[in-house]
C-alpha cells in the first residue's frame, strides 16, 4: 500500500511542478527577463508569439504572462501567485485567461466567434488574455479573418500565440507580435530542473540515471518529467541507470563504446558483430544510433581541441582523448555524418542502415586498410582427390 501511494503523489509531474513565476522557468532567461521588465514598466504589447520546440515552456510562460498583467500585487513583474486572481488561474478557473487550441478550433466559425467575444470587457480582470496554442494549424481564411482583430485589438485584450513551426503562420500576423523565440533545454538546466523534482518527491536516483533522462528526452522538459514520472511508477522512488536504460530499451554505454571503438580502429568484422549482436538482444536501433552519433560527436570535439564543450565525466574524457588520439579529424567528421544520416524511421529493425554506415566510413579512409576477417579456405578433400586420380589411371 505504501508504494501506491508514492504513486499517487508523484502523478503528472509536468503540472505538478509547473513553473509559477518567470524566474521558475527554466532555461529561458532570454525571454522571461525581458516580459518581467514589460511588466514592471507598463509596456505591455498587444499580442505576443513564442515559438520553440515542444516542452520548452511555451504554455507556461504564457499562463505566468497572464497572471503577472492581471496581479493584485505584482512584485517587481512577477505575480504574487497568492491574490485571488493567481489562484484562479493557477487552478485553470480563471475566467479572463482564455485558452485555445488552434488544433481543433482552426476554422474560420471559431475565430468569427472569438471576434465577437473579445470586443466583450474583462469579467474582473485587467486584461483578457487569450492563449492560442499551436496556432500555427489555423486555415488561411481563418488567419485571415484573425489579422483584422490584431491590427485593431480592443484596449483590454492582450494575445499570446504558441507555435512549434513558425515558418507556417501567415507573415502579416508575425509582423503584428512581438516574437519570443523559446530555445531547447540544455542538459544541465533539464538535469537541475529534475533534481529540484527528485528532492520535493523524495526520489532517490543515480545521478547517471538523471543525465540519461535528459539527454534521450533532447531538450523537452515536458518529456523528461513525464519520464521520471513513468520509472517511479515502474521502478518506485529508487532509480538506478539501469533501471532506466531497461524501460527505454537502450543499450547502455558500453555497446556503443565498442562500436564507436571498431570504428575507430577500422574493424569492419567486429563492428558488424557488434551491430548485430545490439539487434538480436532486441534493443532500440533508433536509440543506439543516436547515443553513437553522439559519443562520435564527443571524439569529433576532443580531437579538434574543444573538450570543453564536451558534457561528461573527468574519467570519460580520459578515454574519449584515448581514443580520439587514435583516429584523424577527417576521418571522425566522416562517421559522424555517415552514422548522423542513418534514417531508422521508417524500419527500426533492420541492420543494414549501420552496416552500411560502418562500412562506407572505414572504407572512406584513404590510404589505410580496413581490418576484415578473411574465411579460412576449405581444405582440399584427399580422399576424394586421391580416389579420382586412381580411376582415370
Amino acid at each position: 500500500m505504501e508504494y501506491n501511494k508514492h504513486v499517487m503523489t508523484s502523478r503528472v509531474f509536468y503540472r505538478k511542478w509547473r513553473p509559477q513565476s518567470f524566474s521558475e522557468v527554466a532555461g529561458q532567461e532570454h525571454v522571461t527577463r525581458t516580459l518581467r521588465n514589460a511588466v514592471s514598466s507598463g509596456r505591455i504589447a498587444h499580442a505576443y508569439l513564442f515559438c520553440g520546440p515542444r516542452g520548452s515552456g511555451k504554455t507556461s510562460t504564457a499562463r505566468i504572462l497572464a497572471k503577472a498583467v492581471n496581479c493584485l500585487s505584482p512584485q517587481q513583474g512577477e505575480p504574487c501567485n497568492k491574490c485571488d486572481l493567481c489562484r484562479a488561474t493557477n487552478e485553470g478557473n480563471a475566467l479572463d485567461v482564455i485558452e485555445i487550441d488552434a488544433a481543433s478550433n482552426r476554422g474560420i466559425d471559431e475565430i468569427r466567434e472569438l471576434r465577437e467575444k473579445v470586443n466583450y470587457a474583462p469579467n474582473v480582470a485587467r486584461y483578457k488574455v487569450y492563449i492560442i496554442d499551436e496556432v500555427h494549424m489555423i486555415t488561411k481564411d481563418a488567419s485571415n479573418a484573425f489579422l483584422k482583430t490584431l491590427e485593431e485589438p480592443p484596449p483590454h485584450a492582450i494575445f499570446v500565440l504558441a507555435t512549434t513551426e513558425p515558418h507556417k503562420v501567415l507573415a502579416t500576423i508575425l509582423s503584428r507580435c512581438q516574437r519570443f523565440d523559446f530555445h531547447r533545454l540544455s542538459q544541465a538546466a533539464a538535469i537541475s530542473k529534475l533534481n529540484v523534482i527528485c528532492e520535493k518527491e523524495n526520489i532517490q536516483i543515480e545521478p547517471e540515471a538523471l543525465r540519461l533522462i535528459a539527454k534521450v528526452t533532447t531538450g523537452s522538459l515536458r518529456d523528461a518529467e513525464n519520464l521520471l514520472e513513468q520509472l517511479t511508477a515502474y521502478y518506485g522512488h529508487e532509480i538506478s541507470l539501469q533501471q532506466v536504460q531497461s524501460l527505454l530499451g537502450i543499450s547502455g554505454d558500453m555497446r556503443v563504446r565498442e562500436l564507436a571503438k571498431h570504428v575507430v580502429d577500422k574493424n569492419i568484422t567486429a563492428g558488424l558483430q557488434t551491430i548485430n549482436s545490439v539487434n538480436s538482444d532486441g534493443l532500440d536501433l533508433r536509440q543506439f544510433n543516436r547515443e553513437l552519433v553522439d559519443y562520435l560527436r564527443d571524439l569529433l570535439l576532443v580531437k579538434s581541441g574543444s573538450e570543453t564543450v564536451v558534457d561528461v565525466t573527468s574519467d570519460d574524457l580520459v578515454e574519449l582523448k584515448s581514443l580520439a588520439d587514435k583516429a584523424r579529424l577527417d576521418y571522425l567528421l566522416t562517421a559522424v555524418k555517415r552514422f548522423g544520416e542513418v534514417n531508422l524511421r521508417w524500419d527500426s529493425y533492420s541492420v543494414l542502415p549501420l552496416e552500411l554506415a560502418l562500412v562506407e566510413s572505414v572504407l572512406s579512409a584513404d590510404g589505410e586498410k580496413p581490418q576484415v576477417q578473411t574465411p579460412v579456405a576449405r581444405q582440399p578433400d584427399i580422399t576424394q582427390e586421391t580416389k579420382a586420380a586412381a580411376k582415370t589411371v
